[in-house]
């Protein structure tokens, strides 16, 4: 196993009001993590623990000055990111504003919505519900729309409008609060899936991916986050692209790096360790094929035990340059796979089960 660059201590850090089973993964992550770089573990984060060699796993993307505060400098201080507003970590960016926004955050940046523009879906983002009405109205017949609340995860806070009554129950269920964090509304797709495509920089160690996401009913049958399958590189995006891809699996990768791309150019302080981005593959209303970038994920996410589970293959045999593994979220009680990592095991937010675990599935030279 290579020697670490430096002495380092992970540190767990969540969130206020974190769930339960949120803070208990990011935990048995970060502990997981110091045991793959051989670092010590100092358990969760607490203002009285010294800044100087912390590593932090967080539950969030640092925002401001929040980096400062828990001696964060940049990508070799984190597994995750740092931008300088709250919305430049949601999915708000992914769209443009509409001509005469009724409200505008401070510090968006229109230069960014321009240049993801071709790689993303038809939509826009709002930060009030007049504007959302305006523009739902404007869509909506022809077209169904996907709304979502920015700052929702996992497949929740979001649904699909088909008619004018769909959108007045919709808009009634809103609070000010959550408009003014942002809405997305952007094209429904039918026949649809999701792909991951991604990189993850981790003392020096760079692994790029892609993979599939897939999805489960929850207990009101919604669908929500059920795993996801990656396939991971050693090295860059350059060392993915070379490998035997399917074609629809190379746009989406090239999608993602434009993506990217954008945001290193365009989102001033924005720096990531990770970087992971949701591609969705489907059929428009029309039927005709369409491809673009959904969000990122600059934190710890549903893929981060299927790059850690990576990361511990590669560190430990060096000729190692390609891993397929995986991770699962299951409301069924069940054995762990052999070799397969516990991530969590207790309730979730509605008081059913839930069981997280990582596992590899194969790897080679």
């Amino acid at each position: 196993m290579p020697e670490p660059s430096i002495s380092r201590r992970v540190v767990a850090h969540c969130h206020p009001g974190a769930a339960l089973h949120e803070r208990q993964t990011n935990f048995n992550l970060a502990c997981w993590l110091a045991e793959i770089l051989g670092w010590p573990f100092d358990g969760n984060w607490e203002e009285a623990l010294p800044h100087i060699g912390m590593y932090l796993v967080p539950t969030r993307t640092l925002v401001g000055e929040q980096r400062c505060e828990l001696g964060v400098s940049g990508v070799q201080d984190l597994l995750g990111g740092h931008v300088q507003r709250d919305f430049m970590a949601s999915k708000a960016i992914s769209h443009q504003l509409p001509r005469r926004a009724a409200y505008r955050p401070a510090g968006w940046n229109s230069q960014f919505g321009r240049q993801v523009r071709q790689v993303v879906l038809p939509g826009l983002t709002v930060f009030d519900i007049a504007d959302a009405r305006r523009i739902a109205c404007h869509y909506l017949g022809p077209t169904e729309l996907r709304v979502k609340q920015v700052q929702a995860s996992g497949g929740t806070g979001q649904t699909v409008l088909r008619t004018a009554q769909d959108l007045e129950y919709w808009l009634g269920q809103l609070d000010p609060d959550t408009c003014r964090q942002g809405l997305v509304l952007e094209e429904n797709l039918h026949q649809a899936s999701t792909y991951s495509v991604g990189q993850v920089l981790i003392d020096g160690l760079l692994m790029s991916y892609h993979g599939h996401q897939y999805q489960r009913p929850n207990q009101c049958g919604e669908p929500v986050y059920a795993g996801s399958k990656l396939w991971l590189a050693r090295g860059g995006y350059t060392q993915l692209l070379q490998r035997d891809l399917d074609p629809q699996v190379r746009q989406a990768v090239e999608r993602a790096r434009i993506y990217d791309a954008a945001a290193t150019a365009c989102l001033p302080g924005f720096f990531a360790s990770r970087r992971n981005y949701d591609v969705v593959q489907g059929l428009d209303h029309a039927g005709l094929p369409r491809l673009g970038v959904l969000e990122q994920s600059w934190r710890v996410g549903g893929a981060t035990g299927a790059e850690l589970a990576a990361l511990q293959v590669f560190r430990q045999q060096p000729q190692v340059d390609w891993v397929r593994a995986e991770t699962c979220e299951t409301d069924q009680e069940q054995l762990l796979p052999p070799d397969a990592v516990l991530l969590y095991r207790g309730p979730d937010e509605a008081g059913g089960f839930l069981l997280k675990y990582a596992q590899v599935q194969a790897y080679g030279g």
